[in-house]
Parts: structure tokens; C-alpha cells; sequence
């Protein structure tokens, strides 16, 4: 019976029996607890926990399964798989162990047709109702039916649904070893075949039940593989059908032959399985990384690599293993046939990465090999930090050898750096992301930008990083960096902003606020999650802001424009020094000597727009450097050019170096308004624009400004600015009236403080509270008074307003030749203000916040002056 067969015949047998058919879930778990798929369960753990409410009260499925836990003795058995097919029934309250079993019973004797005889059965140590049941009920010889213990409980290895189970083994004969059963025979004689988990606990960690499950369940799984062994007659899992001819292919490759010793059969079961297992890994989204899954998938790669490459075969082995897998399993998983080109790349890209690390490290391992029974952390921290070589790899090498591998010294390495790295990261967004990121491009290599033609794309979420560490799963509000293989998302650059979009998930949902090259070519996209959560492996739908890119295009193509008409009327010499490009609005920073007039101003934007409403083409080119220098294209500022460049020209008078977008023709520009121009620097000048609706929004506030000034002087539009001129020379000729009065009343304050100066010895003191008046106003009165008493004198005036004091101090300069300084006089009572002043000993002036306190602060200055005045 094939494989095919198999899987058939025991969906067929449960689907009579009212089991609803469930498709394989992914291998990429829901259950954030899992990093893989690892039993058939796996998508029905919310129904046993309660958690949720099953659809259906039973399920049958065959499930797809990793488990990597004991990948190291992958190979070295003839049983032991990495990636497995799980058949699998299920109850989720509704029948138990008095179904379960007999239909298991049933289902090998009857369906698959395995003798009787050579069938065994255990069952937990406790579990009296279940070897009842095998005995009394399906009849089976009390001889043949074994107790257990720990291998006959159930669990995850994580917290969750656990509880008893009852085993079938197939005995294979004499020939494989001793008698005795599955407990106390030999374990290659007696293969299990069949599991059935009687699912009635929960634990909280790994073999600690903490109590019942709210139904009693059942769990079975069958490996399709295992089984699949006993029917076709073969010795190991790695000669049925879905392995033997992957198994083929790796002898082809190798030049070696199944069989012919032990150490060659290691390799050969290796790859059969690692090429299994990689081309399903990929399949369902999971792409090679140094974190979570993405370093399982690395990992079985590189190890069949590994082996492959020690045998000398020529060419690239893992393409070849996913191709015949592929055609192996390709009608039971029909999306490996539709994913074909995907995985044949990655595999490709990754193995060709990891055969050159091969080569660079491994002359470097075998000379600290062979100079030593231990290989020290410190060597081994370097094969993995300068070469790429993976601590697994390095122990699996040494292993092979009889070496010893430090660990512990490789552990405080790593420490040691991953601390440098947090250190570097603290205080700045970039310090310590060029390590994350470099690792980033080694592991995935650079995005690929699809925006020049797509605005949505599907992609594969490849990394994130947050904090400056790549993490594998981001929930709701966190931020994040997303990394993807091809990205619709123009990174910033040129003085082009980044966009903004969305990228989606079947778990959530995040806001791209901004894309940015984290390394040139490698696309950050920084973003907010809103909904949900992400992982790294799944795929995503991402789509940027479309009206936002639509006015950035306008904006860009407009800087071109612009930057021609500048070196049209100022000469060539206005050479572009800088750019900003957003979404409605430029500013383009541009060499020249002087302020542009206004006249060359507006004889720029008339060329602009004489331009874009000849709707000239706007077309790329993707050329050579040098042929696109002959083109007569300029640099764009800022942008790195390699041997490939993009060019962009506008009709046939523009014509620039740029990687941006831009709008298919001049005329989608819309208009383009120049708002300002300034001095940035020496020679350096400055032109702010809007372009597209910005623009013409704009220009619709203006005319609208006109218009209301038009109404409120009763005068038409194009009359205006007459208008505005007439109005302006009568108020400066008020203004002068004004002032010409305010100064002769201030002169008639100051003639009358004058009078009633106070005389102390032989100079005189004016302290006067005045109203209204400011700083300056109070100076010249001060001033004034000065001029009228003649003779030494100190003057100390104040006012309130808006709720703050000023004060004025003058000291004539003979006063200030004995010593009397005005600012002395008034620093106390500024005090009082809640202020300060200067420091000015013959014109001072001061003020504070409490102008409250004014009447108080002259009365601490009179006295200050009175003593002053008195000592001379």
C-alpha cells in the first residue's frame, strides 16, 4: 500500500464514522507557544483547552509535522524523521477510549490488513479502563497488551493538554532483534506505529499536571511514514515511497550507494530527510534567518549541505532534493508544485551563501582541529563571527573528529557581544543597527523594490527588529522595523521621503510610518502595529499610500523642472546642493552668489509651469553610468550611482541620474508655486514650492485673500495694491502726527518732574511712578528730566503693563564719576519685581513679572538712591 493509499484509506474509514475532514494546517503555528507544527493536534489545542468551541464534536486529518528536538540523531536511525505526516483522529467531548481503541484495532487489521499476531499494545501504568478495553472488549491476548510509564503519558513539552495514552506496535521479526515486546524487546523490532492520547489533563509545564481538561478528548496520531515502512515491506522509513527516490537523488549527487557503509548511509538519510524537510518549511512561509524557525530551516539546510559538500559532489544538492520532493509529494501538497520557483530560489540563494562560508572556514577549523582535544570558545566565537560557521556545525564538525568544543567559552563570547551591541544601540536609533542589519543581509540579502511598477505587493515578512535586536513576533502597539523580500515601499533617498502604507498579515495588521535603507538596498519599514500581531516567516500583503505617492511623483518630477528652469535664467553654475521631496510641497537647496530677484524668480516659475502644461513625456532609462554621462545627465544630489543607473528625463530638456518616481507626463504636475527663497549659507540659496493640489489650494487662499481685501477697501481687485500703497503713506503720515504729539507730552512729563526734583546735598533725586508707558518711552522722559534740572542728578522712573513692572534708572555723569552706579539703584527693586536688569552704571533698565508690586519696588529703590546720595 502507497502512501497515497494510506492517507486516503484513513480519512475514507473516520469520515464514515461522522469525523469532519480537516485539511494539514500550516507548519507555522497559530499557538504562539510553538515555533513549529509538531503534531497533528497542534491546530486543535484551543477545542481541548476549552478555549474555544470546536466546530465539530470530532475531526479527522493528516497533518504535516517538524519536530527538530532530536535532530542530532536524524540520520543515525533508520525510524527517526525531522518532517513527518501525522494521521490523526480526534474528540473533542464526544466519544473516548471505549471508541477510540476499537477503532484503532479495527482500522490496522481490517483497513491496512496487518496480521494480528505480530500486533502489540501498551497503555499507562494507572490506566486499568484502557487494557480492559483492549482485552475484554476488542479481544485481544492479555500477553500482548504492556504497562508503562512516562512514554505512555502524553505531552507537549510546553504548558498545555496532556493526559495517558495507548500505544500499537508492529512486531518486525526476529530478525530485528530481541523478543520481549515494546517494553523490554528491542526498539528496532518493534516499531510504534500508533499513538492514541486520551486527552483528559493540563499541565503547566513539561510532565507537572496541574488537573483536568474540561471534557475528556481523544488525540491519536499514526506516522504516515512509519506505517507506510510496515506495509511496503521495508526496512526503514527511508525507503518508502515519499522518501526512497528523494533518497536517490542524494546518491546520485553524492556518487555514494545506500547501503554500502554506515557513514555514507548517515549522509544519505540526512539529506533525503533535510530535502523533506526544507521544501516544506518554505513552502508554508518560513524563510532562513539566525532567529526562531528561520534558524531551524538554516540549520537542516546547512546540514544537509554540510554533508553533501564532505562527499564532493559537484553542483548545488538542495534544489535538486526540493525538485524530486516536489514530484514526490506534489499531489498529496499541490502548493508545492504552485510554489516551485519560490523555493528553488531561496534554496538556491542560501546554499550557494552557505557553500562560500564552507570554503573560507573550514581550512581555518581544521588547523584549530588538529592542534588540539578541545576546540576553544574563543575559536569558535570566531569561525562563527568572522566566517558565518554555525556553533552546530562546528560541534557536528568536531564531533566527527573526537574533538571537544568549549561551549562555555563560546556562550561568554557571544555574551560579550550581544552586551556590546545593546551599549552601542542606547542613546542612538542607527549606533547599533549596522550589526542587526548586516545580519539581516546575510541572512536574506537585500529588498527587492517592485514600486516602479505595483503599489501593492505580496511579500514574505523575512525580519523585524525593535529596540535595535530582531524579534520574531511583535503584538498590538509595539514598534518595528519590517523587513520584507520585495517591497512596493520607496525608500528614502535622493531627498525623496519614504512611504507610508500597510502591511497585512493573517494575524494583524501594522502602519508603515515611514521606509527607510537600513543598509543601501535593504528596506526598513518603520512601523506601528494596530491590529493583531506579526511573525517573521508569514506572508503579507503590502500596500503603500497611493494619493500619498501620487503627490510625491508630482513633487519630484517638479524639482526636476525647477532645477532646469534655475540654471535656464541664473546660469549653469545653479547646480543642485539639496533636495526635500514630500507629498505636495519641494525644497531644493541650489549654488548662487546672491539673492534671486524677484524678477528672476517669477520668470523661473513661469518656465516651470510653461513646462508642465506642455505635458511633456516623462521617461526612464535603465543604462551605463558612462552612457548615461553621454546622455548629458546630471547627478542627482546625494545619491550613490553604481555601473547601472537610472535616468529620467523630462521631453527633451531635462535629463537626471534618479531612482525616484515621478509621474508618467509633465503636465500631471499640476501647478508648481514658488513660496519662498532664502540664504542657507555662503553662496547657498533656497526655494520652498508647492506642487499639485498644494499649489492650487494656495492659490485659491490668495485670490480668496484678495477678494476680501477688495471688499473691505471697496475697491476692484486689479486696484488693490494702489489702494494699499495711498492707505499706507496716510497711516506712516498719522503715524508721524502721532509720535510728533506723544513726544511733546513726554517732554511736558519730563518738565514737570524736573520742578519737583527733591534736593539731597548737592544734587537732586526724581522717583515718579508714571502710566502706560514702556521702556523706551521711559528713557527719553528720563532724558528729559536729566536735560531740565541741571545739575547732578539720579532719576529713577516706573511703570506697569500687561501686568509687569519697568523700571528706568539714569545717573548723571558726575554722580557716576563719585561712584553712584544707576544700575546699583534699581537691582533690588527688580528684585522685588521677580526680575532683573543691566548692569549699566549711568542708563540703566530693568522689569519683572509682578508689576503688582511697582509702587513698592520705587519705594526700595528711593531709599537705595537716598543713601547713595547721602554718603557723598
Amino acid at each position: 500500500m502507497r502512501s497515497g493509499e494510506i492517507r486516503r484509506s484513513f480519512i475514507e474509514f473516520f469520515a464514515a464514522r461522522d469525523h469532519e475532514v480537516r485539511p494539514s494546517a500550516s507548519l507555522i503555528p497559530t499557538d504562539p507557544t510553538l515555533l513549529l507544527t509538531n503534531a497533528g493536534m497542534v491546530p486543535f489545542k484551543p477545542y481541548f483547552l476549552g478555549e474555544e468551541d470546536p466546530p465539530w464534536d470530532r475531526a479527522v486529518s493528516v497533518q504535516k509535522c517538524v519536530r527538530t528536538i532530536d535532530i542530532e540523531i536524524i540520520g543515525t536511525t533508520e525510524r527517526h524523521l525531522s518532517f513527518f505526516e501525522m494521521l490523526g483522529n480526534f474528540s473533542f467531548g464526544d466519544y473516548f477510549k471505549e471508541k477510540a481503541i476499537p477503532w484503532g484495532y479495527e482500522y490496522v487489521t481490517d483497513v491496512l490488513g496487518l496480521d494480528p499476531e505480530r500486533l502489540w499494545f501498551t497503555v499507562h501504568e494507572t490506566d486499568d479502563e484502557a487494557e480492559e478495553i483492549w482485552i475484554s472488549q476488542v479481544g485481544v491476548p492479555a500477553g500482548r497488551v504492556q504497562r508503562g510509564g512516562r512514554d505512555n503519558f502524553w505531552q507537549m513539552g510546553v504548558a498545555g493538554p496532556c493526559g495517558p495514552s495507548s500505544e500499537i506496535f508492529y512486531d518486525k521479526g526476529d530478525r530485528f532483534g530481541d523478543a520481549g515486546g515494546p517494553i523490554g524487546g528491542d526498539e528496532d523490532r518493534y516499531v510504534e506505529i500508533w499513538n492514541l492520547v486520551f486527552m483528559q489533563n493540563v499541565q503547566d509545564e513539561p510532565y507537572h499536571v496541574v488537573g483536568d481538561l474540561p471534557a475528556k478528548n481523544i488525540d491519536t496520531g499514526m506516522g504516515l511514514d512509519r506505517v507506510a515502512a510496515v506495509l511496503q515491506g521495508v526496512r526503514s522509513v527511508f525507503e518508502i515511497d515519499t522518501t526512497r527516490e528523494v533518497l536517490r537523488t542524494a546518491e546520485r549527487y553524492t556518487k555514494l550507494e545506500y547501503g554500502a557503509s554506515e557513514r555514507s548511509d548517515v549522509s544519505l538519510r540526512i539529506l533525503a530527510d533535510h530535502g523533506r524537510t526544507v521544501t516544506f518549511l518554505i513552502g508554508d512561509g518560513v524563510v532562513p534567518s539566525n532567529e526562531g524557525r528561520g534558524y531551524v530551516l538554516r540549520r537542516v539546510l546547512r546540514r544537509a549541505v554540510r554533508h553533501a559538500w564532505q562527499h564532493g559532489g559537484e553542483g548545488l544538492v538542495v534544489p535538486r532534493l526540493v525538485e524530486t520532493t516536489i514530484g514526490v509529494m506534489g499531489d498529496a501538497y499541490p502548493e508545492l508544485e504552485e510554489k516551485r520557483d519560490l523555493l528553488l530560489d531561496v534554496v538556491t540563494r542560501e546554499e550557494e551563501k552557505f557553500r562560500r562560508t564552507l570554503e573560507s572556514g573550514h581550512q581555518l577549523l581544521d588547523t584549530e582541529l588538529a592542534a588540539s582535544e578541545r576546540l576553544p570558545g574563543a575559536a569558535a566565537f570566531k569561525l562563527h563571527d568572522t566566517y558565518g560557521f554555525p556553533i552546530d556545525l562546528t560541534k557536528e564538525i568536531a564531533a566527527d573528529r573526537g574533538v571537544e568544543v568549549d561551549l562555555a567559552g563560546f556562550e561568554a563570547e557571544m555574551a560579550r557581544q550581544r552586551e556590546r551591541a545593546r551599549a552601542s544601540w542606547k542613546g542612538s536609533d542607527a549606533a547599533g543597527a549596522p550589526e542587526v542589519y548586516r545580519e539581516i543581509v546575510e541572512d536574506h540579502g537585500l529588498t527587492e523594490f517592485v514600486g516602479y511598477d505595483f503599489e501593492t505587493s505580496d511579500a514574505v515578512l523575512l525580519s523585524m527588529v525593535a529596540d535595535g535586536e530582531t524579534v520574531q513576533r511583535v503584538g498590538e502597539g509595539q514598534e518595528v522595523e519590517i523587513f520584507l523580500d520585495k517591497s512596493p515601499f520607496y525608500a528614502e533617498a535622493g531627498g525623496q521621503v519614504g512611504d507610508t502604507g500597510i502591511i497585512e498579515t493573517a494575524t494583524g495588521t501594522a502602519e508603515v510610518r515611514d521606509t527607510q535603507h537600513a543598509i543601501h538596498g535593504l528596506q526598513g519599514h518603520r512601523a506601528r502595529v494596530t491590529s493583531g500581531h506579526l511573525v517573521t516567516g508569514q506572508p503579507v500583503s503590502a500596500s503603500i499610500d497611493s494619493p500619498r505617492r501620487e503627490g510625491i511623483r508630482k513633487s519630484h518630477t517638479g524639482t526636476h523642472v525647477l532645477h532646469w528652469a534655475l540654471r535656464d535664467v541664473l546660469g549653469d553654475h545653479a547646480g543642485q546642493a539639496g533636495s526635500l521631496v514630500e507629498d505636495g510641497r519641494l525644497r531644493f537647496d541650489f549654488s548662487h552668489f546672491s539673492q534671486t530677484a524677484p524678477e528672476e524668480l517669477g520668470e523661473v516659475e513661469e518656465e516651470v509651469n510653461r513646462k508642465l502644461v506642455s505635458n511633456h513625456r516623462v521617461s526612464t532609462t535603465i543604462t551605463t553610468k558612462e552612457q548615461a554621462e553621454a546622455m548629458g545627465a546630471l547627478a542627482f544630489f546625494g545619491d550613490k550611482y553604481g555601473d547601472i543607473v537610472r535616468v529620467v528625463e523630462v521631453g527633451d530638456f531635462s535629463t537626471e541620474f534618479c531612482g525616484g518616481t515621478h509621474t508618467h507626463t509633465s503636465g500631471q504636475v499640476g501647478p508648481l508655486l514658488i513660496v519662498s527663497e532664502s540664504s542657507i549659507g555662503s553662496n547657498l540659496r533656497r526655494i520652498e514650492a508647492l506642487t499639485g493640489m498644494a499649489a492650487y489650494d494656495q492659490i485659491v487662499s490668495m485670490r480668496a485673500s484678495l477678494n476680501q481685501a477688495g471688499s473691505l477697501l471697496k475697491t476692484p481687485l486689479r486696484e488693490v495694491p494702489a489702494r494699499i500703497d495711498a492707505l499706507l503713506e496716510r497711516v506712516a503720515g498719522l503715524e508721524e502726527k502721532l509720535e510728533s504729539i506723544a513726544s511733546s507730552r513726554r517732554g511736558q512729563t519730563a518738565e514737570e518732574l524736573a520742578a519737583r526734583a527733591e534736593a539731597i546735598g548737592e544734587a537732586c533725586l526724581v522717583v515718579a511712578e508714571l502710566e502706560e508707558a514702556g521702556g523706551n518711552e521711559l528713557r527719553e522722559i528720563a532724558l528729559g528730566v536729566r536735560d531740565r534740572v541741571g545739575k547732578p542728578a539720579l532719576i529713577i522712573l516706573g511703570a506697569g503693563s500687561d501686568g509687569k513692572g519697568s523700571l528706568v534708572a539714569l545717573a548723571t555723569k558726575d554722580l557716576v564719576e563719585k561712584g553712584i552706579s544707576a544700575a546699583d539703584v534699581i537691582t533690588e527693586a527688580a528684585r522685588e519685581m521677580g526680575g532683573g536688569g543691566s548692569r549699566d552704571p549711568e542708563l540703566a533698565q530693568a522689569g519683572g513679572p509682578h508689576g503688582d508690586r511697582l509702587t513698592q519696588a520705587l519705594e526700595t529703590a528711593r531709599d537705595r538712591a537716598e543713601r547713595a546720595l547721602a554718603g557723598l
